[in-house]
């Protein structure tokens, strides 16, 4: 198959509601097929059964036009790892390459992973506070797919899922959010145990078992069993306005405090992405938090949300290799970063006259 290029997901382009606070909203339906095991307990070919089937009834059908097929075998490890780092596959699907695919909408807005944990999870991220968006689009398909194959459904528990805090629903909506002044003033940690116990989990920028890492939380549900599609949306809605408003707060509170200090951090960021000769990823995502934060308090306009995010992707391990044409080991990274992010910056600027 065409090779993958790297290439700007909706999510990426910013906008939406509260785009200084929340960065992208994603919204993911888990489902399986009756008649077959789970992913996990399926043989090879009761997976190829799945994935036939599922190509079967998306071929053709208007819905589909503009999506493509991509089955993680035809692709190499640096592609399945930028799909990752887009947040387009899991890291689940990447390590089952035999018989997962992906099929991924030409914007990269909405994503149905094939054979992961469960056999189908219908994904759908946009830009900004957009959940009950994100839930609608990713019902469509979801939708379209139930019409034409038998999802496995009990009456009293809902949808059938390999994972049990899946069951129910089997929706999991999360929220990126940039909280730098809740986490730098310490307020976040009051957050954490409150957003327990209303049924939500915070884990970093990838997921389950990362850490916090520039800021970055993703705010998710834990609970699926039990409430509708339309309460989980609403709950989680309700929840992150408490959190955006908390953190403009402490913006506030900071700016007022520290302005100088804030601006000439932010421009001393840019300064360093630009200029820097070798830069881990890690100093990277930290480096576009405090820009970013300068931009979002006003304190300086050299960037937009969609540079911001672009830049937040393309350094990265998986992408970074995929813009540069070939691997690079630990140290060849450091040094390809700082050469993609000066020519995205120049590529900006030059747009921008």
């Amino acid at each position: 198959m065409k090779q993958l290029q790297f290439s700007l997901s909706r999510w990426m382009e910013g906008g939406g509601p509260q785009p200084e606070t929340v960065i992208s909203s994603r919204v993911r339906a888990a489902r399986n097929i009756k008649h077959y095991p789970f992913s996990c307990l399926a043989s090879k070919e009761q997976s190829e059964a799945v994935l036939d089937q599922v190509t079967a009834v998306t071929a053709g059908k208007e819905e589909f036009a503009g999506f493509r097929y991509i089955k993680m075998q035809d692709i190499t490890e640096l592609e399945k790892q930028s799909l990752v780092e887009k947040h387009l596959a899991s890291p689940f699907l990447a390590r089952e390459s035999n018989s997962g695919a992906l099929l991924l909408r030409r914007d990269e807005a909405v994503s149905i992973m094939i054979n992961e944990e469960d056999h189908l999870r219908i994904q759908c991220i946009l830009p900004g506070l957009r959940l009950e968006e994100a839930w609608k689009e990713a019902g469509c398909y979801d939708d379209v797919l139930e019409n034409e194959l038998e999802y496995v459904f009990d009456e009293r528990y809902g949808y059938l899922t390999a994972c049990p805090t899946n069951v129910g629903t089997g929706l999991r909506a999360s929220v990126m959010l940039h909280l730098p002044a809740l986490i730098t003033t310490g307020q976040i940690n009051k957050f954490l145990g409150a957003l327990s116990q209303v049924g939500l989990t915070v884990r970093g920028l990838y997921g389950e078992g990362t850490e916090i890492v520039g800021n970055l939380v993703q705010v998710s549900n834990q609970v699926t069993l039990g409430h509708s599609e339309e309460e989980i949306i609403n709950n989680l809605g309700s929840v992150i306005g408490q959190v955006i408003e908390q953190e403009q707060k402490a913006r506030q509170s900071i700016l007022d405090k520290k302005r100088d200090e804030l601006t000439d951090k932010a421009w001393r960021a840019l300064g360093l992405l630009k200029y820097s000769q070798l830069m881990s990823s890690q100093e990277a995502i930290m480096l576009l938090s405090d820009l970013r934060l300068g931009y979002d308090l006003g304190l300086i306009n050299e960037v937009n949300h969609k540079l911001l995010n672009e830049l937040l992707v393309l350094i990265r391990s998986g992408c970074l290799q995929l813009l540069a044409g070939k691997n690079l080991d630990s140290q060849e990274r450091n040094l390809e970063r700082p050469v993609q992010i000066k020519q995205t910056l120049e590529r900006y600027s030059k747009n921008q006259n």
